[in-house]
């Protein structure tokens, strides 16, 4: 139901207990759009019976600034023992003993608050501290916000390469590396994975179980002998598909930690 609706102009949907909600800007094309969910409801209801039997409630609401109303769910937080998270619209906090990563989410994923991103920097803290004053070079497959790609650079990572197929993860993406001064060290990129050629002591993917199974053969071959990968964006029960994926031959399982009902893997390449 809620693919349906987004298809259908939605820009986001909300799913409740036996209900969904989406929202839609006023248009002329209320009236075909109602008739539109009123059909789609009949079509389910042939293979569903008693599906959507509930009426339909169209409310509409009042003006407001909704693209600055959410900012105010967005406040520093720390993460790990080396950041505070902030957004650009507060003083960050003063502190010594954390790093500070500024994060304008825009319409790209990566926060620092949700459970797959905490674990992927908790990881890349704790690898950063063990390669100590070796030289160490990462690459961040879908890095949204940019947010582990920044964190890598602030970790001491001499480079990091970052890649996106979403255009404007990458527009997000660039500016927040320029905010956070890591320009240097960061190369933002949508090339395909497949075609980059070199391989790096540290690879993190923060995508879904999907992609990652879909992207195994080529995350692998990134992964130089003896480095590490970070997996996150993985459900407790896709665990076991992914450990079998990567087998036991190539990589050894190091680590997991699991947060509500995400787990984040950290896999060492045998060498």
């Amino acid at each position: 139901m809620a693919n349906f609706l987004i298809e259908r102009g939605s820009p986001g949907a909300v799913l409740k207990k036996n209900e969904v909600r989406a929202f839609f800007a006023d248009s002329p094309r209320i009236t075909a759009l109602r008739r539109e969910i009123q059909r789609f409801l009949r079509d389910i209801r042939r293979i569903y019976p008693g599906f959507g039997e509930q009426p339909i409630r169209w409310t509409p609401l009042k003006e407001n600034n909704w693209s600055h109303s959410w900012r105010r769910f967005f406040t520093p937080h720390k993460v790990g023992k080396a950041f505070w998270i902030t957004p650009p619209w507060v003083d960050p906090p003063k502190t010594r003993r954390r790093q500070i990563i500024t994060i304008e989410p825009g319409m790209a994923f990566g926060t620092g608050s949700h459970a797959t991103t905490r674990g992927c920097l908790e990881f890349l803290e704790e690898l950063a501290s063990r390669a100590g004053g070796d030289e160490l070079t990462a690459l961040d497959v879908g890095t949204g916000s940019g947010i582990l790609a920044i964190a890598l650079a602030k970790l001491g990572a001499s480079s990091v390469v970052a890649v996106d197929n979403d255009p404007t993860a990458l527009k997000v993406a660039r500016g927040n590396v320029r905010l956070n001064g890591v320009w240097r060290r960061v190369t933002l990129s949508n090339c395909r994975l497949e075609k980059i050629a070199e391989c790096f002591n540290l690879v993190v993917a923060n995508l879904t179980a999907e992609t990652i199974l879909e992207l195994a053969g080529a995350l692998e071959e990134k992964v130089a002998a003896r480095g590490y990968l970070v997996l996150s964006g993985i459900l407790k029960p896709q665990v076991g598909q992914i450990l079998r994926r990567f087998s036991s031959q190539k990589f050894l399982l190091e680590r997991h930690t699991r947060q509500k009902e995400w787990v984040t893997l950290l896999l060492k390449k045998r060498g």
